[in-house]
């Protein structure tokens, strides 16, 4: 009996490896959940394209497999959003990457899993109270100011504008409004007419657009910290370049037409594509490398007008995107 309980624990001890020197197929995998805002905004489908790019490269690199899990609702929903954390946390994934549509829903979400043992990344919209490990992205209340700043410029320092601001939920739109106040109050010949809220899709932005220019006829610019009514061609004909200048945030194909026409001389574009390769390389260094990595993680925006656009639609088109202006391209 005695040798038969010595040749059972030998062969259990060479199968599970004994002391761990040959890893298991989990060892060996490394699988991220990604849960960005909406998954029909093409901006959180480039930065999954920079995701899976990063992916497969330090797959290469570091000789695991990275997995990202896309895990997006298709329209913005903190609450659907915090389900998905738990629910990938329940699958087993390794860590999270989340793009928060509102920090309130998800903050007890992402707790309950760092408390579980998996870490969360924000990037684009974070949730700063939360125990998230780190956040990539731009600065918002920066990126706010360099707007207004910019418009102010275009308007000659006078007029009456508007901000354009999608969820009025969303930290990092709330923070780019801030912004673009404090910047307006450094013109004092500028007044602001309002901060208008709406629902993330083109249409939606755009006719919010259209809407208020009928309310304020003598308004001059719009200041917009997300580029919705930009992602639709409607305002190239609803607007008049003339009488009304825009600068907006991100750089996509269907707003470069905006440049163009002179609708929107500047554009501030998010590198959106980045969103995802960082984040997945930081998430990297901390999980697999055991890397200390830093809490906050700027990102830089890159200024778009008709001096630099055949470059920036070039970067475009080798972050994936099959809808850049081909005469662009030439």
């Amino acid at each position: 009996m005695w040798r038969r309980f010595v040749w059972l624990c030998a062969v259990l001890c060479f199968g599970a490896s004994c002391g761990g020197e040959t890893p298991t197929p989990q060892d060996n995998r490394l699988t991220i959940a990604m849960i960005a805002k909406s998954s029909v905004n093409p901006v959180f489908l480039s930065a999954r394209t920079g995701a899976e790019a990063a992916a497969k490269e330090l797959s290469t690199q570091h000789g695991i497999e990275i997995v990202i899990d896309w895990r997006t609702p298709p329209t913005e929903d903190g609450q659907v959003q915090a389900q998905r954390i738990a629910q990938a946390v329940n699958d087993g994934v390794d860590a999270v990457l989340i793009s928060c549509s509102d920090a309130a829903k998800v903050t007890g979400a992402i707790d309950d899993a760092v408390a579980r043992g998996v870490p969360v990344i924000t990037f684009d919209s974070d949730a700063a109270d939360s125990k998230r490990f780190a956040y990539y992205g731009v600065d918002d209340i920066k990126m706010g100011r360099a707007v207004m700043a910019e418009l102010a410029a275009l308007m000659g320092g006078k007029g009456k504008v508007a901000i354009l601001a999608g969820n009025q939920n969303a930290p990092n739109l709330r923070k780019r409004v801030e912004g673009a106040m404090l910047e307006a109050q450094q013109h004092p010949d500028m007044t602001v007419a309002g901060t208008f809220y709406h629902v993330e899709t083109p249409q939606d932005a755009a006719a919010e657009v259209v809407r208020v220019n009928n309310a304020y006829p003598d308004l001059g610019g719009w200041a917009m910290v997300g580029g919705w009514a930009l992602f639709t061609q409607t305002l190239l004909t609803d607007l008049n370049s003339e009488k009304i200048k825009v600068v907006s945030v991100d750089g996509l194909p269907p707003e470069l037409a905006y440049i163009e026409k002179g609708i929107a001389p500047v554009l501030w574009a998010q590198p959106t594509y980045l969103w995802g390769y960082e984040s997945v390389r930081l998430i990297v260094d901390k999980v697999h490398l055991k890397k200390d990595v830093p809490i906050i993680n700027p990102m830089a925006l890159e200024r778009v007008s008709m001096e630099n656009i055949r470059e920036w639609a070039k970067k475009l088109k080798g972050w994936g995107f099959s809808d850049v202006p081909e005469h662009l391209l030439q």
